[in-house]
C-alpha cells in the first residue's frame, strides 16, 4: 500500500500566480504546485540549502530534491517553450508563523501572529457572510484582498459586522483563511479560477462579480435581491487573454462585472 503524501509546509502563496510569453497566444500551458514553488523560492532566490528547505518544509531532504527537479523542469519548459505558467494546487499547508525556523527573513505570516486581532465567533443559528472590503466598497480583485468585513446573520437580519485583515494572505490561502473564520458565503468582485477551487473545497458558497457598498451588497443578498456572476472570474487569469497591455504577473487586473441574481 501506497504511503500517502505529506503535507508540505509553505510560508506563503505567490502574490503573482500566471505568467505568460508576452504578445504570445499560446494553448500549452503548464501547472506549478505551491509546493514546487515553494521550493524554487527557497533554494533558488533565499539561497537556501537542500536541508533547509526540507526542515522549513517538514519533509525529507530526498523530497525536497525531487520537487525542485520537477520544478526546475517545469520552469525551463515554460521559459524555452513559450508555455503558459501557472502556480496553484498541490499537497501542502501554510505555515502559522510559529515555527523557530521559519523565514531567515521576517515571515508575514509570524508578524501575522502577533499582530492578529481575534476574530469575534458566531452562535451556531448564525450564517456568517464574507466581502471583499476596501474603503466600503466590495474590493474587485478577490485574491489581493487586504480586508474582509464580516456579517453575522440571524433570521435574514444582520445582528453583528466586523472588519478583519488579511495580513498579506493571497488566493488559495484566503479560502482556508476564511474558513478558519467561520465564514459560510463569500461576495466579492473578480475571483481566478484556482480562488473558486479553494472556496468550493472549503465547503464556502460564493456571490462574484459584485460591485458597490458592502453595506448594500448583503442587505440586497438577505432580500433575494443581490445582482451577481455564477460564472464570475478575473480576466487576468482567463486563458484568452493575450496579456496586451500588461503581463501575467503584473499587479493590473480587470475583473469581471455583475450579471446574475440571487433570487
Amino acid at each position: 500500500m501506497a504511503r500517502p503524501t505529506r503535507c508540505r509546509r509553505i510560508c506563503t502563496e505567490p502574490a503573482y500566480d500566471c505568467f505568460q510569453p508576452d504578445g504570445v497566444l499560446t494553448d500549452e500551458e503548464i501547472v506549478m504546485a505551491l509546493d514546487e514553488y515553494e521550493t524554487i523560492r527557497l533554494i533558488d532566490l533565499e539561497k537556501r540549502t537542500h536541508e533547509q528547505c526540507a526542515k522549513q518544509m517538514g519533509i525529507s531532504r530526498t523530497t525536497v530534491t525531487e520537487i525542485y527537479e520537477t520544478a526546475r523542469q517545469k520552469l525551463a519548459d515554460s521559459v524555452v517553450n513559450g508555455k503558459r505558467l501557472y502556480i496553484s494546487g498541490g499537497h501542502y499547508r501554510l505555515c502559522d508563523g510559529a515555527a523557530s525556523f521559519c523565514c531567515n527573513k521576517t515571515c508575514k505570516r509570524a508578524e501575522a501572529s502577533v499582530r492578529k486581532i481575534r476574530i469575534q465567533g458566531k452562535e451556531e443559528n448564525q450564517m456568517r457572510i464574507a466581502v471583499t472590503y476596501e474603503n466600503g466598497m466590495v474590493f474587485q480583485h478577490f485574491g489581493h484582498t487586504k480586508q474582509f468585513k464580516l456579517y453575522d446573520v440571524e433570521d435574514k437580519k444582520i445582528v453583528k459586522s466586523q472588519i478583519i485583515d488579511t495580513f498579506g494572505q493571497g488566493h488559495g490561502a484566503l479560502a482556508e483563511f476564511l474558513k478558519q473564520a467561520g465564514v459560510d458565503l463569500l461576495i466579492c468582485g473578480g475571483i481566478g479560477g484556482g480562488a473558486k477551487t479553494a472556496l468550493s473545497n472549503a465547503e464556502i458558497q460564493l456571490c462574484g462579480g459584485v460591485t458597490g457598498d458592502t453595506d448594500e451588497a448583503v442587505t440586497a443578498y438577505l432580500a433575494g435581491e443581490l445582482n451577481y456572476d455564477v460564472n464570475v472570474h478575473c480576466s487576468h487569469h482567463e486563458k484568452e487573454h493575450s496579456c496586451g497591455e500588461h503581463h501575467c504577473g503584473e499587479d493590473k487586473h480587470g475583473c469581471a462585472g455583475n450579471k446574475g441574481s440571487n433570487q
